[in-house]
């Protein structure tokens, strides 16, 4: 289907954002150089090269733990309103370098401007006003008052910005101090949190961020001196983390993997469905761990679905993700992206009929179009493997029960969609899915007031709303 205009370019300024040419450690108030070989972080719309940064090494996070052990004495004893008052004040310079941020976020990770301009730095500024509002209430929150002391935490690279909120938050209203390490795809939010972090004139060592790859990480995991360790990514890393605390007496939660059933029966508003289906595993180009990348469709409209997806996939726009019309960015990085391919190969050999809509790609830059599987069997790889990109496998089922079932026959736990005119049988559904969040008629909404976490696979613990608060509590 034709558009009867083309879109014009409606590009957002680069020069928003001035990147320097590298970046230090922020360890106690300041930035630092690192010990370990530095590396580059590149924009994988262009492949350029944004920034060198530097990578820590053991002694560095063993500097950055040791600034955060010796801001907790004073940062816990604050009172809660107090700390508040940082919180506040993080949000609200969030809010005012919102554009900067949304910039920064999409040159560093590929994602459309729409979404961080809409989506992502909004959230984290919510994030940040909510736990702001717990800081004084604790004792109402039934967890005690207690913090632990030193949170390490390491997120991935899929919601840079946003999953640091998600961690930061809770942690600083509880009265803990934190070392974090971000993705090396995407350090650069992290860094620039870091300076607003001395903005707003937060207390040095309450916040220290480490840059580098999986050794860093793991050198945060292992201190002895960290007393609760937060881990976003994938389940394979999860279980090394989990393997190493065991026995520590750190507390720890897990969010990981996901392969989630967006459930579509048939007396669902089709139109309003392909949206849900279309936003829940092409936003952010399908690199959300919760993303429904199994449509699960009632048989008896299968291909009326069918149909109408593929008319509304025609019309996404994958580009330039500072473009304020592009739909679907750039993959994360070249790693990301043969990962893709290769279960992208693999779904064919196996025998689902791969279709994608006829898309022109940039020459530069990791890209990769909005695929969709029919044919695809609960045995295929493509089923049960999460991908991680927007590759959408499609299943029928004929019963309430049956979907219930092919819902569930994954590892993974983390989310389901439920789309369907009937209250009753949202309700009923939404009891049998064995998945952390169960959106009715809509998906990857998220709100800070809502806990979110999973089963199985999925990890342990839940972030956000009163839930989140249990995490950074000794309870």
């Amino acid at each position: 289907m034709m558009a009867i205009f083309e879109y014009a370019p409606a590009p957002e300024s680069r020069d928003l954002v001035d990147i320097k040419a590298s970046y230090g450690l922020f360890i106690d108030g300041e930035f630092v150089d690192g010990a370990g070989a530095p590396f580059k972080t590149v924009n994988p719309a262009t492949e350029e090269t944004l920034a060198e940064v530097a990578t820590a090494s053991a002694d560095d996070v063993d500097r950055a733990v040791r600034a955060a052990r010796k801001a907790f004495g004073g940062w816990s004893a604050l009172p809660g309103a107090e700390r508040a008052k940082y919180l506040f004040r993080i949000a609200r310079i969030i809010q005012e370098r919102a554009r900067e941020l949304a910039v920064l976020e999409s040159l560093d990770n590929g994602k459309p401007i729409r979404e961080s301009r809409d989506v992502d730095v909004p959230l984290v500024a919510a994030h940040f006003f909510y736990y702001a509002g717990w800081a004084d209430k604790l004792e109402y929150a039934g967890f005690g008052t207690k913090p632990l002391g030193v949170a390490g935490q390491v997120i991935p690279w899929n919601f840079p910005l946003l999953m640091l909120a998600w961690k930061i938050a809770p942690a600083l209203a509880c009265g803990n101090t934190v070392v974090l390490k971000p993705a090396e795809t995407t350090p650069l939010s992290a860094l620039w949190f870091a300076d607003i972090c001395r903005q707003a004139e937060l207390p040095p060592g309450v916040v220290n961020i480490v840059t580098g790859a999986g050794e860093t990480g793991a050198a945060v995991v292992g201190h002895p001196e960290v007393d609760k360790v937060a881990f976003t990514g994938s389940t394979e890393v999860g279980r090394i983390i989990a393997r190493a605390v065991a026995g520590t007496g750190k507390k720890l939660t897990l969010e990981l993997g996901g392969k989630a059933a967006n459930i579509v029966f048939e007396d669902a508003a089709i139109d309003q469905a392909v949206e849900g289906i279309v936003n829940g595993i092409f936003f952010n180009q399908g690199h959300v761990c919760c993303a429904g990348s199994r449509l699960l469709v009632q048989e008896s409209v299968q291909e009326e679905l069918l149909a109408s997806l593929k008319r509304r996939l025609a019309t996404l726009r994958v580009g330039d993700p500072l473009d304020k019309n592009t739909d679907v960015g750039a993959i994360n990085s070249a790693e990301q992206l043969a990962k893709i391919r290769e279960l992208s190969a693999v779904g064919e050999s196996e025998g689902a009929e791969r279709w994608s809509p006829a898309c022109e790609l940039p020459e530069r830059g990791f890209w990769f179009p909005p695929t969709i599987f029919t044919g695809v069997a609960q045995s295929h790889t493509i089923a049960r493997d999460e991908i991680f990109g927007p590759v959408l496998s499609v299943l029928t089922f004929r019963t309430p029960a049956e979907a219930v079932e092919k819902a569930n026959n994954t590892p993974y736990g983390l989310s389901a969609g439920i789309w369907t005119e009937k209250g009753s049988r949202i309700l009923w559904m939404a009891d049998k899915l064995r998945a952390g969040v169960v959106w009715a008629n809509t998906f990857n909404k998220f709100d800070p007031a809502s806990p979110f976490g999973g089963y199985k696979e999925s990890g342990y613990g839940r972030e956000g709303g009163l839930h989140g608060l249990e995490a950074y509590l000794d309870v």
